[in-house]
C-alpha cells in the first residue's frame, strides 16, 4: 500500500470514529493523560521524611543480624540482637501509629514453620508481622492494597545466624517503606482496605511471603494489588540515578491455567496481565504526584538470577509488582562487613540514600492511596467477537460497590506498551468503537465523582 493511501485510510478511521462517537453522545476520544491530583493524598505525600526512613533503618541495622535462621535464639534476643528483637520493634512501631490514629490498625502476626530446604537446616518459625487498617466504606473494605518489604537479612554466609547482617538496602529499606506508608497514611480515611506488611524468610526462599499469600488466598482475600519493596534504598555508587526506581511485573500469569495462557497467546494478551495493567497504573501515579522518582516499567518478572517477595503473590494469583534501584551495588548485597583490595562490602547504613527511599516510598503512597480511594474496576468486561466486523462493541457490569459515577475506556496498538487514547463514556455499561478489534488492545475503567481511577480491565472476548 502506497503512503498516500495509508494517509488516506488512517484519516477516515479517523472521522469513521469522531462521528460514531457523536452518534453515541460522547466526546472525541484523547490521548490517554494522567488524572487530576487528588489535594488530600498530595498533602500526605509530603508528610513522609528521610528523617523518618534514616531512623528506622538505622533501628534495623542495630539489631546485628535479622538472618530467620536467628529465630528462637534466646541468647541473641536477651541482648536485643536477632531477628525476634527486630520483629518485637516493627510490632512496637505499628502499635505506636494505631495508639496515633486512635485504632484505626489492627497489628498482627502471621507465624507458619519452615521444613529443612536447601538454605534452612533445621525447623525455623518465620513470623511476618502486618497492621491492616480497615476501609471505611461497607461495600468496599473487602477490597486491599498491600506494601510489604522483607525485614530479615544475610551476610555472605546464608548459615551464619549470629554475625552482623547489617542488611541496610536489601531490605531495611524496603521494610522502611512499609513502615513510613504506614504512619502516614494511617492518619487518612480510605473507603478499601490498606495492609501493611514486612515479611521474613526472603533470603532463604522467599518463605514468608509465600505462606502470607497463600493465608490471604484460603481467606478469600479480595487483593487487588500488591507493592513490593526489595533494594530501594538508592545504593550510593557512581552508575545510580536516583530520580528512577524500576517497578517489575509479570507477563504470563504464574497462576494461569493451561486453557487461560492458550487464550492469551491466541489473542496477545502476553503483556496484559493484571500486574501489568498495575504496573501501568504506578507509572501514572508516577505523572500525577510529584514524588521525586520516575518508574521505570520493566517487563519481566524480576532480574535476572535474583527473585522478590512478588513472586509469591503472583504464585497465588494476585497482581504484584517489585519496586528496586536503578543500579545495584552487588560488592554492597549479602556481603559480610569487610574491605579487600580498597573495596568495601557489606549492606551498611552510609550507602543508603535516605532521601531516595523517601522518594519511593512516596510513590507506594500515592499508589495505595489512590487504589484506596477509587471505586472496584468494573466487572465481567466483554469484547463481543460473535461475528467478523471492524468495529469492537465492549460490555461490562457495572463497577461493584457502588462508588463509580462513570467509566473509561483505553486503547492502544497491540505493539505498544502503554494506553495511547482514552475516551469517557458516562455511565454506559456498552459501547461500539469503529476501530478494528483485530489492531487494538482495549480496557475498561471505573472513575468516581473526585476522579479516582480504578485498575483497568482488559475484556475477555465472548462470542
Amino acid at each position: 500500500m502506497s503512503l498516500f493511501r495509508k494517509r488516506t485510510r488512517i484519516a477516515l478511521l479517523t472521522v469513521s470514529l469522531i462521528l460514531s462517537l457523536a452518534r453515541y453522545g460522547f466526546g472525541q476520544a484523547k490521548s490517554e493523560s494522567a488524572a487530576a491530583a487528588d489535594p488530600k493524598i498530595a498533602a500526605a505525600l509530603q508528610q513522609i521524611s528521610a528523617e523518618h526512613i534514616q531512623k528506622y533503618i538505622e533501628k534495623l541495622v542495630s539489631f546485628g543480624t535479622r538472618s530467620t535462621l536467628s529465630a528462637g535464639d534466646s541468647s541473641l534476643l536477651s541482648t536485643g540482637h536477632g531477628i525476634d528483637a527486630a520483629r518485637l520493634w516493627i510490632v512496637s512501631e505499628f502499635e505506636r501509629y494505631a495508639r496515633d490514629c486512635g485504632g484505626c490498625l489492627d497489628v498482627e502476626t502471621y507465624r507458619s514453620v519452615e521444613q529443612p530446604s536447601e538454605r534452612i537446616k533445621n525447623p525455623t518459625e518465620i513470623t511476618d508481622v502486618y497492621a491492616v487498617m480497615k476501609g471505611t466504606d461497607p461495600a468496599n473494605s473487602g477490597r486491599m492494597v498491600l506494601v510489604t518489604g522483607h525485614y530479615d537479612s544475610r551476610n555472605s554466609d546464608n548459615f551464619d545466624a549470629k554475625g552482623d547482617a547489617p542488611g541496610a538496602n536489601d531490605d531495611a529499606s524496603g521494610t522502611a517503606v512499609s513502615l513510613e506508608c504506614a504512619r502516614v497514611l494511617s492518619k487518612m480515611k480510605f473507603p478499601a482496605t490498606i495492609v501493611f506488611l514486612a515479611v521474613a524468610g526472603e533470603e532463604q526462599g522467599l518463605y514468608g511471603s509465600k505462606h502470607f499469600a497463600q493465608m490471604g488466598k484460603e481467606r478469600g482475600w479480595d487483593l487487588e494489588a500488591v507493592l513490593n519493596n526489595d533494594i530501594v534504598g538508592g545504593d550510593k555508587n557512581p552508575d545510580q540515578i536516583p530520580s528512577v526506581v524500576r517497578v517489575f511485573s509479570e507477563g504470563l500469569p504464574a497462576a494461569a491455567t493451561e486453557q487461560e495462557i492458550q487464550r492469551i497467546r491466541s489473542l496477545g494478551g502476553e503483556n496484559d496481565s493484571a500486574s501489568r495493567q498495575l504496573a501501568r497504573y504506578i507509572a501514572d501515579i508516577g505523572k500525577t504526584y510529584d514524588t521525586g522518582v520516575k518508574p521505570m516499567l520493566v517487563f519481566r518478572l524480576d532480574r535476572y538470577l535474583r527473585g522478590g517477595d512478588h513472586s509469591a503473590f503472583n504464585q497465588e494469583g494476585f497482581a504484584a509488582v517489585r519496586f528496586t534501584e536503578l543500579r545495584e551495588n552487588f560488592f554492597h548485597q549479602h556481603q559480610s562487613v569487610r574491605t579487600e583490595n580498597n573495596i568495601e562490602y557489606g549492606d551498611l547504613p552510609k550507602f543508603v540514600d535516605f532521601d531516595y527511599v523517601a522518594r519511593v516510598a512516596r510513590l507506594n503512597a500515592a499508589t495505595l492511596a489512590s487504589l484506596a480511594s477509587a471505586p472496584a474496576p468494573p466487572a465481567n468486561v466483554h469484547l463481543l467477537v460473535k461475528g467478523l466486523q471492524n468495529s469492537s462493541t465492549l460490555t461490562w457490569d457495572a463497577s461493584p460497590g457502588g462508588m463509580a459515577a462513570s467509566y473509561e475506556v483505553l486503547w492502544r496498538s497491540t505493539s505498544s506498551p502503554d494506553w495511547e487514547n482514552v475516551l469517557k463514556v458516562g455511565s454506559t455499561t456498552r459501547i461500539t468503537l469503529q476501530i478494528s478489534k483485530d489492531e487494538s488492545i482495549f480496557a475498561v475503567r471505573a472513575v468516581d465523582q473526585a476522579g479516582h481511577r480504578s485498575l483497568p480491565m482488559v475484556p475477555v472476548p465472548e462470542r
